[in-house]
């Protein structure tokens, strides 16, 4: 019998077809599956790299015809030296017979998918018409957000803020946005509030948000780490998944805030959004089914190229 060649993708070769028009479609399924039990995934092993305050996660799931596996990296440190703190690489297998398929870089695709995913959140949650976006964070993530967030909504005013004013300021620049001194002015009146950073401490209180706004803590996935005081996480908490949740996120684990429901849930129609007079939260973690859907976006692309 033929073995099929294994195709291996580079970054490049990613970047090349993979698009938010397609990407945060194939996210909001993909969350939808997942809350309806039409994929399997457990939730992300991590082993801690104490020397160099890492880690090295392992994140399979089972999504219709394919299976796989991102291998994921963070190392905080290497901001300093100018190179990205994740890297990963994506591997997929046909699931009805185990064959492997592809390898790929993943550290495009969790960039992307990673900002798709909010946008599917955002889209959900938020009033259509112009609204005022505050970013948190001027790294990679807050490039991406403001690349997928303009795929479902319009903004009026765009605000940035970093604990490195001069990268917010450049950001800013490049996106016709402000760039905020503080954390509190770019957040103050806000609609949409988006936090990238990789703080271990709150940056956002919740007493300098109005109550309908929406915020996407998207920064912090693991115990130790969180960017909402207990103020901000008093409203409706939405997460990708109450198990990776419950075990990864520091906004909840130490807010002790209670779950409302999964945005998969809720796109299903199986839950309901409550009236609150706080802002509503969408947790994300990063949930394997949103890299393994992403690679099979991109895979399709290429076996439909042969």
């Amino acid at each position: 019998m033929p073995i099929t060649p294994l195709l291996i993708l580079d970054e490049n070769q990613i970047r090349a077809v993979l698009t938010y028009a397609d990407l945060v479609p194939a996210m909001r399924h993909a969350l939808a599956d997942f809350s309806a039990g039409r994929a399997v995934q457990p939730v992300r092993t991590i082993l801690p790299v104490a020397a160099d305050s890492g880690w090295f996660g392992a994140m399979p799931a089972v999504y219709g015809d394919v299976l796989g596996a991102k291998l994921v990296t963070f190392f905080p440190g290497n901001a300093a030296s100018g190179l990205n703190t994740h890297h990963a690489i994506i591997q997929l297998f046909r699931a009805s017979t185990g064959e492997p398929l592809v390898t790929m870089d993943g550290r495009l695709i969790t960039e992307m998918r990673t900002a798709a995913v909010s946008a599917v959140a955002a889209d959900l949650l938020t009033l259509k018409q112009p609204l005022t976006l505050a970013i948190l964070g001027s790294g990679v993530q807050a490039r991406s957000h403001i690349a997928a967030l303009s795929h479902v909504r319009e903004f009026s005013e765009v605000r940035i803020w970093s604990r490195n004013f001069a990268n917010a300021s450049a950001l800013a620049e490049e996106f016709g946005a402000q760039a905020a001194a503080t954390a509190e002015q770019a957040v103050t009146g806000a609609d949409l509030v988006i936090t990238v950073t990789s703080t271990t401490q709150p940056v956002l209180l919740g007493r300098w948000l109005k109550p309908t706004a929406v915020v996407c803590a998207v920064g912090s996935c693991t115990p130790d780490r969180r960017e909402l005081d207990d103020n901000a996480m008093r409203g409706t908490i939405l997460v990708e998944s109450r198990d990776a949740a419950l075990r990864e996120s520091g906004d909840i684990l130490h807010s002790c805030a209670t779950i409302h429901a999964e945005l998969g849930d809720v796109l299903n129609g199986t839950a309901t959004l409550p009236h609150s007079t706080y802002p509503t939260v969408f947790k994300s973690v990063g949930i394997a089914i949103a890299d393994i859907a992403s690679a099979k976006l991109v895979y399709g692309h290429f076996t439909q190229q042969r």
